[in-house]
């Protein structure tokens, strides 16, 4: 079957719902620490991280991983969703949350 027409895109909705505290709410910050001489290189913290806060350093641990670090550009953007955290198998990194 042919269509002559195109396909036309569904329209955006017309009002689009917020909170009404929405100002009033305030993003959570975290800090990361890592332990160094457990990382392993598995680089799970690095890819799911959804802010991308994180990236490779070019530093090494003894056992010759590839450390992770955070992005300078991204110092102070962890929201402290602890994605990393969670999925670390060898509880390298935590995530600390940050009280302002």
């Amino acid at each position: 079957m042919v269509l002559d027409k195109p396909v036309a895109e569904p329209e955006p909705p017309r009002f689009w719902r917020k909170p009404l505290d929405l100002e009033a709410q305030k993003t959570p910050r975290g800090i990361v620490h890592l332990i160094e001489e457990r990382c392993k290189d598995c680089g799970f913290c690095i890819e799911f991280c959804p802010i991308d806060v994180l990236e490779k350093s070019d530093k090494f641990n003894r056992k010759g991983y590839i450390l992770p670090k955070v992005r300078k550009d991204k110092e102070n953007a962890c929201v402290a969703c602890k994605h990393c955290e969670d999925l670390c198998p060898e509880f390298a990194l935590w995530i600390e949350e940050v009280k302002y």
